[in-house]
């Protein structure tokens, strides 16, 4: 499936799916307990992503400081980044996948699994379209112009 087709399917599913769990929700425990429910998660979403992102940065700081490369902890910041905006989509379906996005052991493990698809996507030999069989050859040597002297 490519993304595009993906990202739509998103678009279509994940409404849904909010409004049927809010009209489930809502038929059990009321409408004004269901609408301060997920005002209520947002809050806290909102807090749990500050703390959290507060403590990546942190990572990251002395990932530099050390002279090594933070990749995890940038991945680790852009999943965060997902998280806090799902929290703050109404719905109990987005939350859930938010609050599951900011469980660290969670995170970080999908931090590498990314970092992993990613680095073996990158390192996949690709023919070069100037030539038909994927080599280039390079020349190497010095070169007058005639024209110069003229």
């Amino acid at each position: 499936m490519n993304p595009f087709s993906f990202f739509l399917f998103l678009l279509i599913v994940v409404p849904v799916v909010e409004i049927y769990f809010l009209i489930q929700v809502g038929g059990v425990i009321g409408v004004f307990p269901t609408i301060l429910l997920v005002l209520f998660t947002a809050f806290l979403g909102a807090f749990l992503f500050r703390q959290q992102g507060l403590t990546t940065v942190q990572r990251v700081q002395t990932s530099v400081q050390r002279g090594e490369v933070p990749a995890v902890e940038m991945v680790d910041g852009v999943i965060l980044l997902m998280s806090g905006a799902l929290l703050l989509i109404p719905g109990f379906f987005t939350d859930m996948v938010g609050f599951l996005c900011l469980i660290p052991m969670l995170r970080q493990k999908m931090a590498l699994s990314i970092l992993k698809s990613s680095i073996v996507q990158q390192h996949k030999p690709r023919a070069d379209s100037s030539s038909g069989d994927g080599h280039q050859d390079v020349i190497e040597g010095e070169f007058k112009r005639d024209d110069d002297a003229k």
